[in-house]
């Protein structure tokens, strides 16, 4: 194996490509969000325009992305304490991915400007990365339903503010399981590409 690859180059890619694969699926969901609504029609289960749906939609995205916003508002749909909850803890996340990525962008310039190949990745752990996905592949075809919860049930332990009631929090009709679907897959697409670009690399 090279012996360029030190374990904090390893770790900087896996990193990389994992951050960028949440900023590009945060990028996506609005375009992907806008078709869903006009295909399913979802707005009509909340009594909204489409026009309003991605207004509100825009007011969860922009909490959920911006670090000094303390507090989840949408104008037209109400938010439970629970769905509240939950909103918080995904900010987290996605805000920790974001300063990973800008993180790992600023790394990037610097080597190149620098003309350091200390980042260069070897084939086999690109190879490595870009199989990984493999492993959870079949299971989120054949029921992503079950992926889903699984995936809740890793990334927020021991909690259930994940289980939405349309009753109290009507975002959750917008927000549909094949919206959901599409955003694991642009992720997973991302991820991919990340690698794949990696062990094409001369």
């Amino acid at each position: 194996m090279s012996k360029k690859n030190n374990i904090l180059t390893i770790i900087y890619h896996f990193i990389f490509a994992v951050s960028s694969s949440v900023v590009v699926t945060l990028v996506a969901s609005w375009p992907l969000l806008f078709v869903f609504v006009i295909v399913q029609k979802t707005n009509k289960t909340v009594n909204l325009s489409v026009s309003q749906v991605m207004h509100n939609y825009n007011q969860l995205l922009w909490y959920l992305t911006w670090p000094f916003k303390h507090k989840l508002k949408m104008q037209n749909l109400p938010t439970s304490k629970m769905a509240a909850q939950h909103f918080a803890d995904v900010k987290k996340l996605f805000v920790l991915a974001i300063v990973a990525f800008i993180c790992c962008i600023v790394i990037y310039f610097w080597s190149k400007h620098h003309n350091k190949k200390i980042l260069r990745l070897d084939k086999i752990w690109a190879l490595l990365f870009l199989l990984m996905p493999v492993v959870v592949l079949p299971f989120a075809l054949a029921n992503f339903d079950n992926f889903f919860i699984t995936f809740h049930h890793l990334f927020f332990a021991g909690s259930n503010t994940w289980l939405f009631d349309p009753a109290t929090d009507p975002i959750i009709n917008v927000l549909t399981e094949g919206f959901f679907a599409s955003c694991f897959a642009i992720a997973g697409i991302s991820y991919e590409l990340y690698f794949a670009n990696k062990l094409l690399q001369r």
